[in-house]
């Protein structure tokens, strides 16, 4: 209990010191779809992903402590691996299946935590969700919680250079209706709400 007092503390001062000038000042951020969220129960937050930035520009915008999945070589990069730590961020290793990082996952759930997943697994050149995996689907079932679908739109486009000058992106994140758990585990099941919140985000971004 008090463990996750102070990660909620840190949560919000990293979120308020470092991610708000980055996501309202830099990137001009806006939200879309606030309503959207769930106010108290803890859900399972699916986005596309096409930036490092991503998980803790939309921890910060979507006002909840959501923790991430995120891939082991991340905790290692000076700066960032600070923050998605400090964010509740918890590693996975890629091309394994670590039960570990499952268990971490439906714990936090039970405790009334909202975790994020990134559907493709990974980052995505044209910022879209193009192969979807499964386990979002899964971890909703196996804690019936709800799934959200969120679009970070342009994130994969950060920052353009123009004759060597930056110029950065317009960041706006919409958020889709709540989806509801799969009614099993069986694969036509997990795979009918995998590609239903495939074509939520994927149409949010258009």
């Amino acid at each position: 209990m008090k463990n996750d007092i102070i990660q909620k503390l840190i949560y919000q001062l990293v979120s308020k010191l470092f991610v708000f000038p980055i996501y309202k000042f830099i990137f001009k951020g806006q939200l879309i779809g606030r309503d959207n969220i769930p106010e108290k129960e803890s859900f399972i937050m699916v986005s596309n992903h096409g930036s490092l930035l991503d998980p803790p520009l939309l921890g910060h915008a979507l006002g909840r402590n959501i923790s991430f999945m995120a891939k082991a070589e991340l905790f290692e990069i000076p700066f960032l691996g600070f923050v998605i730590k400090a964010c509740g961020a918890y590693p996975v290793r890629r091309g394994i299946a670590d039960k570990n990082t499952i268990k971490i996952a439906c714990k936090k759930l039970s405790n009334n935590n909202c975790i994020g997943i990134f559907i493709d697994g990974t980052r995505q050149k044209n910022g879209r969700v193009n192969k979807p995996k499964q386990g979002a689907a899964l971890l909703a079932f196996k804690n019936q919680k709800l799934l959200l679908p969120v679009a970070i739109v342009n994130s994969h486009r950060l920052i353009r250079f123009r004759f060597f000058f930056p110029f950065f992106s317009k960041i706006v994140i919409k958020i889709g209706k709540p989806v509801q758990p799969p009614q099993s585990s069986s694969r036509d099941d997990l795979h009918s709400v995998t590609m239903h919140l495939q074509d939520q985000i994927n149409n949010l971004i258009s």
